[in-house]
């Protein structure tokens, strides 16, 4: 089936391409941690990220359509890569930026190529549009999600070749670990992690890069091209101004639906950057050591794969809001624990439990948040992703910015204040679409009882 081909398509791209990325991200706060350049670099890309989401996917994906938008993005992320070879605030910051621009675009293309696509599919087979989508969504961050376990997997087998095995006893003491670790305390300073030799930091990094260029290749040479209907203007029509293409994301901030959904939004982006930037330093470094970062990030990824095509399907039995709850109950007992917990080598699965739980609740964050927005903002799909992603990317941006500055405690607390006011609100959204639903039925109902009415009162 063509569809699926396409789907799949995408989807292996994104597996090639964040296999790199992925990988990356989990180490930056521990491989460079000098001065804080590792968590600085992804608050740039993020930074970079807010401001494309306002300025480029929309004109971007009108001018050259989805596919090439995906290889030109994809393009830019292959620069970071690069610029780890030499990381340097004049390397990766520069690098970061170039990312965070193609970023924006890379993520509505995709999430705008997917939705036309079930919604066509849906339209030929007489199915339900959100069934469809929910299902495309659920398939592709199955493919996707398990970029984390190949990413962090070869960045573990890699860098194992120079650790030791066992516990990091370069750290005696583990007070300052976990939501201890504060930026006054000795780990949280950086100075005492064991960084990998230089000849297998290079060889991550060209395995990484080829990873990228690979994922440019299947696009462009096996990834059909679709027509958006918005692209196919009437007769006599003028194309959209350069400047309403630029306020297309803004304006769409007048629906109050989207207001509502940028906390939960947001939110995703709190609770990435804290596993990878977090979590991955002031818990499992600290306490294990930098190369059982990967084996401990593959228990997120793996888990986020199947919960990713277990959610997209169950979402039709459920419901979503059902899906929701559970994730925000995960995350919120997940975070009061690592609150509590106090990080040592002896508690080993501990540490390979709380990323698989983070997984479960993210798999949902991640289909089910995208195929909301697919599903309540259909008639405006390019604006509405661009939406998603600067909201996302400013969580990020938060999550990253303070990272050096405050203790993982607060930071602990800060995220459990964002999880309960999004939650809150996305209930509200739910709540507006169940009285617009019962009002749009009621009118349904009303002018059926009117037609009736006219056809009984007609003469025969």
């Amino acid at each position: 089936m063509k569809e699926i081909k396409n789907i799949l398509i995408v989807s292996f791209g994104f597996l090639l391409l964040f296999t790199a990325f992925g990988g990356l991200q989990s180490l930056q706060s521990s491989l460079n941690s000098d001065e804080g350049l590792g968590v600085a670099s992804l608050s740039v890309i993020y930074g970079a990220l807010i401001i494309s989401s306002v300025f480029v996917p929309s004109i971007l994906i009108k001018k050259i359509g989805c596919k090439w938008t995906i290889v030109a993005s994809m393009c830019c992320y292959i620069t970071y890569s690069l610029g780890n070879f030499y990381a340097s605030w004049y390397t990766l910051i520069p690098t970061s930026l170039i990312l965070g621009f193609g970023g924006a675009p890379l993520w509505a293309a995709k999430c705008t190529y997917l939705t036309e696509s079930g919604n066509r599919y849906a339209e030929k087979k007489g199915k339900l549009a959100k069934d469809i989508v929910n299902q495309y969504f659920g398939l592709f961050f199955l493919i996707f999600q398990s970029s984390g376990v190949w990413g962090n997997l070869i960045s573990s087998l890699i860098f194992g070749q120079d650790s030791p095995a066992g516990s990091n006893n370069s750290f005696p003491d583990y007070s300052h670990c976990g939501a201890n670790d504060c930026p006054g305390s000795n780990f949280g300073n950086g100075t005492g992690s064991i960084k990998p030799t230089q000849s297998l930091i290079y060889t991550l990094l060209g395995v990484y890069t080829g990873s990228g260029v690979l994922a440019v290749i299947l696009i462009a040479v096996f990834l059909d091209t679709i027509n958006l209907r918005t692209d196919q203007l009437k007769p006599g029509t003028k194309e959209e101004s350069f400047i309403k293409k630029i306020l297309a994301t803004i304006r769409h901030l007048k629906d109050k639906r989207q207001c509502l959904l940028i906390p939960l939004t947001m939110y995703s982006g709190f609770e990435q950057g804290f596993l990878a930037g977090d979590y991955t330093k002031s818990y499992v470094t600290c306490s294990l050591g930098i190369h059982f970062v990967g084996y401990v990030m593959i228990c997120f990824a793996a888990t986020n794969a199947v919960c990713s095509l277990l959610f997209g399907q169950l979402s039709k039995y459920t419901g979503r809001i059902f899906l929701f709850i559970m994730a925000a109950v995960l995350n919120a007992a997940s975070i009061i624990a690592l609150l509590l917990w106090q990080p040592h080598p002896n508690d080993f699965a501990v540490f390979f439990i709380f990323p698989a739980i983070w997984g479960i609740a993210d798999a949902v964050w991640q289909t089910q948040t995208n195929a909301l927005y697919g599903v309540l903002f259909d008639e405006h799909k390019e604006a509405a992703f661009a939406n998603y992603r600067l909201w996302e990317s400013l969580g990020f941006v938060i999550a990253y910015g303070y990272s050096t500055f405050l203790c993982v405690s607060i930071k602990l607390y800060i995220l459990l204040a964002v999880l309960l006011i999004a939650i809150v609100l996305y209930g509200c959204v739910e709540y507006l679409e169940y009285v617009e639903h019962k009002k749009a039925t009621s009118t349904s109902i009303s002018q059926n009882e009117d037609n009736n009415s006219l056809y009984k009162q007609t003469p025969m």
